[in-house]
């Protein structure tokens, strides 16, 4: 790659023939942070960049922090949700047993010709458990 540097006022310009592994490494960049590679060149020359080593190390001392406690909150709350998981599921076999024993009543009235009750409130509840 051929580097041509002019100046913004003037007519001198410098030459400078780059090798492969120094033109690779600037597309490597280029394509990495989504900026041309003649940005990156600049950057490069007029010293721009930053060096952000101690503001990398504080962040991932807090993603450290933040990962241990999402672990100790982890722990305290799995077994809450396995007892609310389980707690559901009896909640829904319970709603399975009352609607065959609402049907089997319903039978039975019908049987005996009584008046069949309709019990819109319970069959709220069991459909909302049978979810």
């Amino acid at each position: 790659m051929k580097l041509i540097i002019r100046p913004e006022k003037g007519l001198g310009k410098i030459e400078v023939e780059l090798d492969d592994e120094l033109t690779g490494e600037i597309n490597r960049l280029s394509e990495r942070y989504g900026v041309p590679a003649e940005r990156v060149i600049e950057i490069a020359l007029t010293g721009e960049f930053r060096e952000s080593a101690g503001e990398i190390e504080e962040l991932e001392n807090k993603v450290k922090e933040l990962e241990e406690r999402t672990w100790e909150l982890e722990r305290e709350y799995a077994p809450l949700r396995f007892k609310a998981y389980g707690i559901s599921e009896d909640n829904k076999i319970l709603a399975i047993e009352l609607s065959g024993l609402i049907a089997e009543n319903n039978q039975l009235r019908r049987f005996l010709r009584l008046p069949l009750k309709g019990n819109p409130e319970l069959r709220k509840l069991i459909s909302y458990y049978m979810k």
